[in-house]
């Protein structure tokens, strides 16, 4: 089985505009599918490869190309990592943001509704948080909120009441169980769409993943040469929207700053005017790719 099959391969990589002496960071290594394309227009550059997944550096310990350097880590700290190396700049950032395939083909993950485990869900095994505790611990409200802010489930709050008045019955301990609490809130004939959007909302609150983009984020105004080019692959609207206003202004929320004139203080130059989406041809052989939103900038 293949460990991760990379989207939009051949768009992100051109993207990145690689010079054979450059050094390139990717944020999520995840099965080394970009990373080994990056590595394949290397002639004397380099490349640092992030990922907090105990699987992926089994993967990344496969690569013996002298140009290479990976570190387990979420990319939250990237920046620090570099400056540790000395490496003060560089000419590429990529991140394919979300869940690798090998996190759903994986049934002990915990990541997809299909499987019959303990909701997991953390991207990093090492982490103190799990869906399952979630699920077991959170209050209505807090439920809600997660549901409705995270997953856009439009009952959250039925739901939210569900899974609390399950589990003073019997707490959580497997995928069953949740699905049984939760059954009479899914709409007709909606049930993978719907269930999609929980385990989004479970998902993105148990790696606390938009404020870690954001956090990434800010520190790639800090690592970007001018002229080096900001690769990021999203796959719903919640990460797209922070993507997308971080090229667009240089702040995650959106807010533009302004000279004494009044003119826009903008860090980079769009080089993707509109999201690019994946072809179908893509899209028939790999699922993640119907989802997929890729945008490009320029560091001015």
């Amino acid at each position: 089985m293949v460990y991760h099959k990379p989207v939009l391969l051949k768009e992100s990589i051109d993207g990145l505009n690689i010079r054979h002496d450059g050094t390139y960071v990717d944020l999520t290594f995840g099965g080394g599918g970009h990373s080994r394309e990056i590595l394949s227009q290397l002639d004397g550059g380099r490349l640092i490869a992030f990922d907090q997944d105990t699987d992926a550096e089994t993967e990344a310990l496969k690569i013996t190309d002298r140009q290479f350097m990976f570190i387990r880590s979420n990319f939250r700290f990237f920046r620090n990592f570099l400056r540790y190396y000395k490496i003060d700049m560089v000419d590429g950032i990529l991140a394919d943001l979300g869940i690798s395939s090998h996190h759903i083909d994986t049934p002990e993950r915990g990541f997809s509704f299909r499987s019959g485990v303990s909701p997991d869900m953390r991207m990093n095994l090492d982490g103190p948080l799990t869906a399952l505790d979630i699920l077991n611990s959170y209050n209505i409200e807090n439920l809600g909120n997660i549901l409705r802010i995270y997953g856009e489930v439009h009952n959250a709050e039925k739901v939210a009441r569900a899974i609390v008045n399950a589990r003073e019955k019997q707490p959580f301990n497997d995928m069953a169980g949740l699905l049984e609490a939760i059954s009479g809130c899914i709409p007709p004939r909606q049930e993978s769409k719907y269930l999609a959007k929980v385990f989004q909302a479970l998902r993105i609150e148990v790696n606390n993943e938009l404020e870690v983009l954001k956090h990434m984020l800010l520190q790639v105004l800090l690592s970007l040469k001018k002229d080096g080019r900001l690769v990021v692959i999203s796959y719903h609207s919640l990460e797209d929207r922070i993507v997308k206003n971080f090229m667009r202004t240089g702040k995650p929320e959106g807010s533009l700053d302004k000279d004494f004139f009044g003119n826009p203080l903008v860090p980079f130059e769009l080089v993707t005017r509109k999201v690019v989406m994946a072809e179908e041809v893509e899209i028939k052989t790999n699922k993640r790719a119907r989802s997929a939103r890729l945008r490009i900038a320029r560091r001015n």
